[in-house]
């Protein structure tokens, strides 16, 4: 959520900042006009709240005197009822006001490359695998289902489409990555957190994935809950309402968790495979840091997942969103992709991302300076790593012409003792 003062003293940064995002600017004219008006009404209601207390006391002065209170009694109910009439008036501009604010998204960080689409992003950094293959690679699909790895017939039948089930030495795989990536981020300082599956309606606000994402979400409707599109939505919520002292900061979380997204957006799309599924695996990396401290923190865990990468031995590229293509609630995001020979194609793996004090504003964390002075620390996500793109790669790059896999060298204290897939393992 942005600050409120940012809307009274510089609209034009909003505008500006919307604008670059391809939003609409126009909205931050009818927000200045709303806060004007519920700063107006709040002004009232403080004079009307403050007329009715000196009746009240006029009241017990008058009764302690035996006098008759009958037409001071009226004057406080008429008071009452314009009270009741502007509480009512200020709710519905503030539902108003709050049905726009919070459907805005963060402003772009000016280090962000101005634009719309992918094809804005800017590639930072690539690395090509040494290892090259002299057939045409299999996509990940086909590899899965000849080795008896992957099985998306049973999947669909039991649970529908963009569903997968992994067997054997396929789950074994899937294990070892969540294992080697919680292993290696809890050596970088990361505290592990198993959070729940379920989160209230507020966190989700919280994280910035509510209320403009609700069509992406799964919903129990009987006990209002949200199933999580990542461990974000409670990374986020994890200082709810806390003050954290400038001491304790940086805070650094992980957390492995399945994630859930209808894919709402995406019909058509990646149909085949697992590129895009409805429930998947992620180590998510998380920090609460200082304002002055969070993009060099930023590039500290863009770093933690592209060794990720590396030690796996996967060509990848890091990219720059630009500003019409990152998140809601990011100033500035990474996005690390490897390559998939099968597919021919870059896959996103992690989005690293600052969302600055877009994030704490909501779930109303703030952190208290040596002097006393409290603000809002800002807050960072990053995938640490998703495992779903990561699997795709892994097969598709380690695949030999037999058709078995060889299982990369970082992995292998996972997977009791299978260095090589064959079929049938």
């Amino acid at each position: 959520m942005l600050d409120t003062r940012l809307l009274r003293e510089n609209p034009q940064k909003i505008k500006d900042g919307l604008q670059k995002r391809g939003e609409d600017p126009d909205v931050v004219d009818k927000l200045i006009a709303l806060d004007i008006e519920i700063r107006k009404i709040k002004k009232e209601l403080d004079e009307l709240r403050k007329e009715r207390n000196e009746i009240s006391r006029e009241i017990g002065r008058l009764k302690r005197e035996g006098k008759n209170v009958e037409e001071v009694l009226k004057k406080v109910g008429n008071l009452g009822d314009k009270i009741k009439a502007k509480e009512t008036q200020l709710q519905n501009f503030q539902r108003e006001f709050d049905s726009i604010w919070y459907y805005l998204p963060n402003l772009p960080h000016d280090s962000v490359p101005v634009g719309q689409t992918p094809e804005d992003n800017v590639v930072i950094e690539e690395w090509h695998s040494v290892r090259k293959l002299d057939f045409e690679p299999l996509p990940h699909w086909d590899i899965g289902e000849r080795l008896g790895i992957l099985e998306f017939k049973k999947a669909s039948e039991i649970s529908g489409s963009r569903f997968a089930i992994y067997k054997g030495a396929g789950a074994i795989l899937e294990r070892a990555l969540i294992n080697f990536f919680l292993d290696y981020n809890r050596q970088k300082g990361y505290e592990e957190i198993f959070p729940p599956y379920l989160v209230k309606e507020y966190a989700m606000i919280s994280s910035g994935h509510l209320p403009k994402f609700k069509v992406e979400m799964y919903h129990t409707e009987d006990d209002d809950l949200y199933l999580i599109p990542t461990a974000e939505t409670v990374l986020a919520n994890l200082h709810r309402n806390e003050i954290l002292e400038e001491k304790e900061l940086p805070k650094y979380y992980m957390a492995y968790t399945a994630c859930f997204r209808r894919e709402a957006g995406s019909y058509g799309k990646d149909v085949r495979g697992i590129i895009r599924v409805h429930q998947f695996n992620k180590v998510e990396l998380f920090k609460y840091t200082k304002p002055e401290d969070s993009y060099e923190e930023l590039e500290k865990m863009l770093q933690d997942a592209v060794e990720l990468v590396k030690l796996l031995e996967l060509p990848y590229r890091v990219v720059l969103l630009c500003t019409g293509d990152m998140g809601f609630a990011a100033s500035k995001t990474y996005d690390i992709e490897v390559w998939a020979p099968g597919v021919k194609r870059w896959l996103e793996v992690s989005s690293v991302s600052n969302t600055e004090d877009f994030q704490t504003r909501r779930a109303r964390t703030r952190m208290r300076r040596k002097d006393g002075k409290t603000e809002f620390p800002h807050t960072l996500n990053g995938s640490g790593l998703a495992t779903p793109r990561v699997f795709i790669a892994i097969l598709e790059n380690y695949q030999n012409k037999d058709g078995s896999i060889t299982i990369p060298e970082v992995l292998r204290k996972y997977m009791g003792g299978i260095d090589v897939i064959l079929p049938g393992v």
